[in-house]
Order: structure tokens, then C-alpha cells, then sequence
């Protein structure tokens, strides 16, 4: 048995963690929450085989015969004086305000001056200007500080009801009752029949305001059960061609510059007649345009609201960018998949999928989910957080190395690469479209409906597509 007591986990990726049972209970939370809005029990389940190819969906993703782009150039691992540092500078954006942090033009001048800082330096420099870096922690040190301890504070998916109250659910919770205290099976109200096409969201309309992979995994399932989501991007900071086209199947495409008065407008129009919203953008950031959820809520009482960072909502980091890479760093798992490499001796490892994405991209669908069940009940929406950080915690949870445990065991983990050897899974169904971008060979959602396997809706929108406005 697994951590959960649930069933038995295979194991089909390498290295320390419970990857699997992260992956497999995350998109059961989302499985269960369907099954509660459909007052249908067992209706949505998954397979190991459709999780772990939805988890890699960029890695089997094909355009026009390609593979897409993975990190750019001067992202990853990189020494300093004292040890190791993970940067990340996808975004031309955050590669500028990593050169500037660092006064360096190259990546080898970045190599040079890490080479001369100590990591928490390098690390703290390139914050400050705006970048994105965290150094190489071990487990314990980073239990150890302000942020790790906040990290680890209240539950998976923290949800505020319309009327003030609180609840909350974490993997240890799928398979139990969540929603406010109310099973599958007790839920009163009308029956709920699936839109014309027979699909559980159709008629529901997300406003979509995430970006790279938690967010954007979230609302592509939701679109997969006929929602219609719309995508909102700035103007100013383009999405990575790639990383939309893993992402954006089944949703239309706008871009909005919030900055400009009759913009949000036209937004507070769209929010008018939305069901739900969801955010992925640091903590705080878009709450000069009135997008925070309590406001959101005031305004719109009948709304749901899910949003999703790196950092949480308390603690010292709680306004810095992060992403999937950078929590692995400083939460201690990419020491724990360290390796011994002929040319360093030793460097840091990551997870062999970008695992908190996905899992909290899983958990926000279930959380937008089981809101919308409980709004068909009361009227009234709410709100629900995650963030990357959480979801961390999560998985050590799920290996049993959390809290002060984590510290006192950690050496034994440190020496495991896997508890046995790791399953080979069949290869995933492959799937093609064509699109304005060519032909996409894809893997579809993880998701069983009644046993069969879910699609897409559609192919990905060319990006920027769609006007923004509700059809």
C-alpha cells in the first residue's frame, strides 16, 4: 500500500520521491470532484498509463514533426563558491533581469560571477532585480527557514467559501468526502445531465489568466469537459510558442492589456456573465486590476475563484515569481536527486517530470470543480489557493519525509534511488490534428469517462486569436 492507504503505487519513475502517487492521487482529486458534479460515483478514473503520459505531455508533444523547446540556454543548474544555484530565464524578460542582477552579458560572464558568490548571494541578488533563481537547499535547510516553514502551513487546496467559512483537502484527503462536509452521495438539489454533447462543463465559461504549465494544464482539462475557456495574455509578455501549444487544446486565445482603463472594462464585462476565474500569476500581482478573490467575490458573489502561485500566500517569498525548477531547488528535491557527474563530482538533479506543475494544475481543475458543485447547491461561489511550494510539501508527505521526520531521515533518503526497479508502462496513445501550427502528434487527457479515454475539443488557437469576448 502507498502512503494513503489507498492502493498500490507502481513505480515507473526513478529516484526517492513518491512521483507517482503524487501524479496518480492529484488527477483522482480531479476524477472524484467530476464525479461529484455529475452525482455519477466512478464515472471518471485513471490509469497509470494515461497519467504518466499526461505529466509529459510536452515531452511527447510533436509540431510538425519537432520536439518542442525545453529550457532555454541559460536556465538550469549552475556552481557558485559554495555550491549549487538553479536559474531560470525561459522569457526573454527574466533573462535580462538575470544578466542585470549579475551585471553580465553572456552566459559566461553569469558563469564567472556566480562562480564568485555564495549561492544565498547569487540568490538574493537576482530576486531583488526581478529574476528568477533559488539555490540547491538541502532538505533540512530549508525546513529550517521562514519560507520552508510557510510552505508546509495549511492544506493542499485552501478553500473560502462565499460565506466567510473555510475548508481545505489534500491528497490525503481523495477518496473522502471534500466539499464542505458533504459526500457524492448526499447531494441535494436537481439532477445535473451533461450539456448536448454530453460533455459535464459544457455551458460553463472559465476566464483563463495563467501562464507556462499549472494553470494552463488546469483550465486544458477543463475545456476537455466542454467548458469554454478563454485564455487572457498581456500584450507585452507573449506566452513561449511551445509551451502554449502544450497547453492551450480546446480553449480560444485573447490578448488584453489589463493597464488601460476601457481594457478592464471590457474585462469587468466578461466577468459579468463568467462561472469561474483562474489565475496563475505571483501572488498579489494582478491585484491592482481588482482581480483578487475577495474582491472578485464582492462584485460577482455567485464567481469561483481558483488561483495558483509558486510561493503561497505567507512568508518572505510570497510576492516572488517562481516556477516548477525553482521549488525543486530550494525545497530540497533537487538535492535529494543529486548525482555524482564525471565533470562536476557531484550536481544536482530534478524530477523526471515537471511533477508540481502538473499535480497543481490537477488539483486547481478539482477545486474549480467541486466549487461549481457547491455553487449549483448554495448560489454563491468561492474561492480556492494553491501554490507550486504546497504541492511540494505534498510529496514528501507521500514518501513519509515531512516535517521533522524529513529532517532526521533525510540521509536515508538521500542514499535511495527507488524503492524497486522501475515498471516500464506501455507506450501512450498517440493522437494527430492538424492546426495552424501543423500537424500535432499529442497524448490526450488523463482522464477516463465512463472507461473511455477523453479528447481535446479542439486544436490549439493561434495564439492571440480570439477576440476577448464571450461568443
Amino acid at each position: 500500500m502507498d502512503a494513503v492507504g489507498r492502493y498500490s503505487v507502481p513505480r515507473w519513475w526513478a529516484g526517492p520521491l513518491d512521483v507517482e502517487g503524487l501524479a496518480l492521487q492529484s488527477v483522482e482529486a480531479a476524477a472524484e470532484a467530476l464525479n461529484l458534479y455529475t452525482r455519477t460515483p466512478g464515472r471518471y478514473s485513471t490509469t497509470p498509463v494515461l497519467t504518466a503520459a499526461a505529466f509529459d505531455s510536452f515531452g511527447h508533444l510533436r509540431i510538425a514533426g519537432r520536439k518542442p523547446q525545453g529550457f532555454a540556454p541559460l536556465s538550469g543548474f549552475r556552481k557558485t563558491a559554495d555550491g549549487w544555484i538553479r536559474l531560470h530565464a525561459n522569457y526573454p524578460h527574466h533573462e535580462q533581469r538575470l544578466m542585470q542582477a549579475l551585471g553580465a552579458t553572456s552566459t559566461e560572464g553569469v558563469e564567472r560571477e556566480l562562480q564568485s558568490m555564495a549561492a544565498l548571494e547569487a540568490e538574493a541578488a537576482i530576486q531583488r532585480h526581478g529574476g528568477i533563481a533559488a539555490a540547491v537547499r538541502t532538505r533540512g535547510e530549508w525546513l529550517s527557514t521562514a519560507m520552508g516553514h510557510a510552505a508546509g502551513s495549511g492544506p493542499w487546496v485552501a478553500v473560502e467559501h462565499a460565506d466567510g467559512t473555510t475548508s481545505g483537502f489534500g491528497l490525503r484527503d481523495v477518496g473522502a468526502a471534500t466539499d464542505a462536509g458533504t459526500s457524492p452521495g448526499t447531494v441535494s438539489g436537481t439532477g445535473v445531465g451533461d450539456g448536448a454533447d454530453g460533455l459535464p462543463l459544457a455551458g460553463v465559461r472559465v476566464l483563463d489568466l495563467t501562464r507556462v504549465i499549472a494553470g494552463p494544464v488546469a483550465t486544458r482539462l477543463l475545456a476537455a469537459l466542454g467548458a469554454d475557456v478563454l485564455r487572457i495574455d498581456p500584450p507585452a509578455f507573449p506566452e513561449i510558442e511551445d509551451q502554449f501549444v502544450d497547453t492551450a487544446f480546446g480553449k480560444r486565445s485573447a490578448v488584453l492589456d489589463l493597464g488601460h482603463a476601457a481594457n478592464r472594462q471590457n474585462f469587468q464585462q466578461l466577468l459579468a456573465v463568467a462561472d469561474a476565474v483562474v489565475t496563475g500569476y505571483r501572488h498579489g500581482a494582478l491585484d491592482r486590476f481588482g482581480l483578487n478573490p475577495r474582491e472578485l467575490l464582492a462584485a460577482h458573489p455567485g464567481l469561483v475563484v481558483v488561483t495558483l502561485d509558486s510561493w503561497g500566500g505567507s512568508g518572505p517569498w510570497n510576492g516572488l515569481r517562481g516556477f516548477d525548477s525553482i521549488v525543486q531547488a530550494a525545497s530540497g528535491i533537487a538535492h535529494l536527486y543529486g548525482q555524482e557527474d564525471d565533470d562536476d563530482g557531484w550536481r544536482p538533479g530534478a524530477l523526471p517530470v515537471q511533477a508540481l506543475d502538473h499535480a497543481t494544475g490537477y488539483g486547481v481543475a478539482a477545486a474549480a470543480v467541486r466549487l461549481l458543485a457547491a455553487r449549483r447547491r448554495t448560489g454563491l461561489g468561492g474561492a480556492a489557493h494553491l501554490s507550486l511550494a504546497r504541492t511540494a510539501e505534498e510529496l514528501f508527505s507521500l514518501t513519509g519525509t515531512e516535517g521533522k521526520a524529513g529532517i532526521e531521515n533525510q540521509a536515508g533518503i538521500e542514499n535511495q534511488t527507488t524503492t524497486a526497479s522501475p515498471a516500464e508502462l506501455p507506450s501512450p496513445e498517440y493522437r494527430s490534428v492538424d492546426s495552424s501550427f501543423g500537424e500535432l502528434r499529442y497524448v490526450g487527457p488523463p482522464l477516463l469517462d465512463a472507461g473511455r479515454p477523453l479528447d481535446y475539443q479542439s486544436p490549439p488557437p493561434a495564439y492571440g486569436s480570439s477576440p476577448p469576448a464571450w461568443p
